[in-house]
């Protein structure tokens, strides 16, 4: 309901803001007294304050323009709700394709309304044509960076190697992508912090995605056993753990992997899939490490520690087989 409010109270703005724009430039355009206080304002809003080449700007024009580029955006962001809360939430498609197609539609509605807005307004595109060089020169000095994420937001969106749900990892950031702007892409972690990121990044930059087929991922744990532990036995117990716990997918079954003969330690690796951990899972991992300690203990299975034999090859001094200290647990005699 807050929000509905609020689009109102823009609504009416907007509207009240068209009214006054229109009034004034019917004020404007009406034969008035010129000593009358509607023919001065008539001659203020109608003052040029400068020209680009034959287009003289006025306050009225710079009202309207005001006026258009809001009702402009505001159109475009209207059309990007119904697309994806009322169009396409009937169809089949997936959450990012959804995102994506509404996107590109308030763009589309944004560009095509500015290009007829335009000509609407009066100005003539011809006499803005000089613009262009200067326009492509700041591109090219300042605007560089925000330009290239804007191009990047639109790559996003067309190709779909990243989009809103996926679960991503970019350098030390992993989480969950929950909106595309034109600018930056926002990722919200497993803290619920939003990390904004330039769009540029994941189209410069390897990006892993861990959902871009499905939410289907494999986790694996490493573990440990005594050179005494039967590897057989050791794997019963992991597929055993595995198989009892509810977030872990029957199939793809999970399975057991005998990585090498260690130091101090027979390695193993437990191979597990999940869909409903994929945002936390160090907590699947943490649960499985509970319950192979718990097992292995019950089972008389030694998670052995690092052992290490010490050879002395040679020693500058003698080395006094007893120590001279006397000993802390036996009373010192009493004196004669």
């Amino acid at each position: 309901m807050p929000a509905m409010k609020t689009w109102h109270r823009i609504l009416v703005g907007a509207l009240l803001l068209a009214t006054l724009a229109v009034a004034w430039n019917w004020n404007i355009s009406a034969s008035v007294p010129p000593d009358s206080l509607q023919g001065v304002i008539a001659r203020v809003l109608d003052f040029t304050l400068f020209k680009i080449s034959t287009l003289a700007v006025t306050p009225i024009f710079l009202l309207k323009a005001v006026v258009f580029v809001f009702l402009l955006s505001l159109s475009s962001h209207l059309t990007r709700k119904v697309m994806q809360e009322r169009i396409l939430r009937r169809t089949a498609f997936d959450e990012g394709l959804k995102y994506a197609l509404s996107a590109s539609a308030g763009y589309m509605v944004f560009f095509v309304g500015a290009m007829v807005g335009v000509q609407s307004l009066g100005i003539n595109l011809s006499s803005l044509a000089f613009l262009g060089g200067a326009i492509g020169l700041g591109v090219g000095i300042g605007l560089q960076s925000i330009v290239n994420n804007f191009v990047s937001g639109l790559i996003l969106l067309a190709d779909r190697s990243i989009k809103v749900g996926d679960r991503i990892e970019i350098e030390n950031l992993n989480g969950d992508v929950v909106q595309i702007g034109a600018r930056s892409t926002w990722v919200r972690t497993n803290d619920n912090v939003v990390i904004i990121v330039p769009n540029s990044e994941f189209t410069t930059q390897r990006v892993t995605n861990w959902t871009a087929n499905d939410r289907c991922v494999r986790l694996m744990v490493e573990v440990g056993a005594s050179y005494s532990s039967d590897p057989e036995r050791v794997r019963a117990l992991l597929l055993q753990v595995a198989d009892g716990h509810p977030d872990i997918l029957k199939d793809p079954a999970p399975d057991v992997i005998f990585k090498a003969l260690g130091d101090s330690s027979l390695d193993f690796q437990l191979r597990v899939w999940t869909i409903n951990q994929v945002r936390t899972p160090q907590i699947l991992q943490s649960d499985l490490y509970f319950a192979i300690f718990k097992v292995f203990n019950e089972q008389g299975i030694e998670i052995p520690f690092p052992q290490r034999d010490l050879h002395i090859r040679s020693f500058s001094q003698a080395v006094p087989l007893v120590p001279d200290v006397v000993p802390l647990s036996h009373p010192a005699e009493p004196r004669g």
